[in-house]
């Protein structure tokens, strides 16, 4: 066995003594998180009740790029109201605290699929919300997340948007009691146990969140969240600013007090617009002259600086599904996003049903 050993390292050791020689370069990083946040029909509420066969003819596109195979192998149904949600409201558009339109069967819509599903809680709409249930009953909140993530067989997604003084305290409460509920699990097995957090598209916003999910939920040491997302900008941005926001995650701000830490690549996403105004985006319909094509190399690619092992970001998020905006055109079929998505989905190799994620 020893000299099968030499032999796989006999290509380096020459490129290191022969004059023009190259080692071996090493293989860009999968995609492994290849996912959509969806708003539904009504603008991110989700508040009426869908039927399955009006739903598929709107959203097709998701679990068929056009040969069969799904487009994306993750979708994140955006937005669940916190304060609703602890106190298991019901009223016309809310069954037991979660929109009506996230019924059980658009989940196995998609499930049935091979695509995994979370729930967002939040969004910017409902930062108060986030602020009042984490005064109210912070842990309480949590152990109701859990019950929905179990009984629907989803995960839950931490979209808590409140820039100035936000309740870290209260957030910790909340994530301790979903995590004593459904424990961290790195196989991926269990859909109620993955828990993440969106954090702002670079280090410049939502800086105490970030700084203190980097520091202590994020860690590949100790991981008590899954990963984050970075979020999209105010409006779509080039492949340049993009990549340079992503790049502040990679480096943290040492520069402030206190310093954000610097994030494992393979603790985050990050994200792109497939629906912005009236006009189609090429993340959507244009493949070869999208952001994504633009970034993917540097993605896959992205080397540690300050924490962990591993180069290549997890995978890109796409905001969002059918009807994000009342200003904007969605993402309606009947072509919906399959040569924009679907064609990334095939051109990066994307595997659906999504495997255990890297760790470090």
């Amino acid at each position: 066995m020893r000299h099968k050993g030499l032999l796989a390292v006999l290509p380096m050791l020459l490129a290191l003594l022969l004059p023009g020689t190259t080692a071996p370069a090493a293989a860009a990083a999968p995609v492994q998180v290849y996912g959509a946040w969806h708003c539904g029909d009504d603008y991110c509420t989700w508040s009426t009740v869908r039927d399955v066969a009006e739903f598929d003819a709107k959203n097709h596109w998701l679990v068929d790029r056009g040969d069969g195979r799904p487009s994306v192998n993750l979708v994140v149904l955006s937005f669940v109201e916190p304060l609703k949600l602890l106190h298991r409201t019901n009223d016309a558009g809310t069954a037991n605290g979660v929109p009506v339109g996230m019924s059980r069967e658009i989940v196995q819509y998609f499930t049935s699929h091979g695509i995994r599903v979370m729930l967002s809680l939040g969004g910017i709409t409902y930062t108060d919300a986030w602020d009042a249930a984490l005064a109210e009953d912070p842990a309480g909140l949590g152990r109701a997340a859990a019950a929905v993530a179990a009984d629907l067989g989803v995960g839950i997604e931490i979209d808590y948007e409140q820039n100035t003084a936000p309740n870290l305290t209260g957030l910790q409460a909340f994530i301790d009691a979903y995590r004593a509920v459904h424990p961290y699990d790195a196989t991926g097995a269990n859909p109620a146990a993955r828990l993440t957090i969106d954090t702002a598209a670079g280090d410049r916003w939502l800086i105490d969140l970030n700084r203190k999910a980097t520091a202590d939920w994020l860690r590949t040491d100790r991981p008590v969240l899954d990963y984050a997302n970075a979020m999209v900008t105010a409006r779509p941005a080039s492949a340049s600013t993009a990549v340079a926001n992503w790049q502040e995650h990679l480096d943290g701000k040492s520069q402030y007090s206190p310093p954000v830490p610097p994030l494992a690549p393979a603790k985050f996403t990050a994200g792109l617009y497939i629906a912005y105004g009236r006009s189609p985006l090429p993340e959507c319909t244009d493949y070869p002259n999208s952001v994504q094509k633009a970034t993917a190399d540097w993605l896959r690619n992205a080397a540690p600086n300050g924490a962990g092992t591993t180069a290549g970001l997890l995978g890109y998020m796409f905001w969002a599904a059918e009807k994000p905006s009342t200003r904007g055109l969605g993402t309606q079929e009947p072509d919906g996003c399959e040569g924009g998505v679907g064609a990334g989905a095939t051109a990066l190799g994307v595997q659906t049903p999504m495997g255990p994620l890297r760790q470090s």
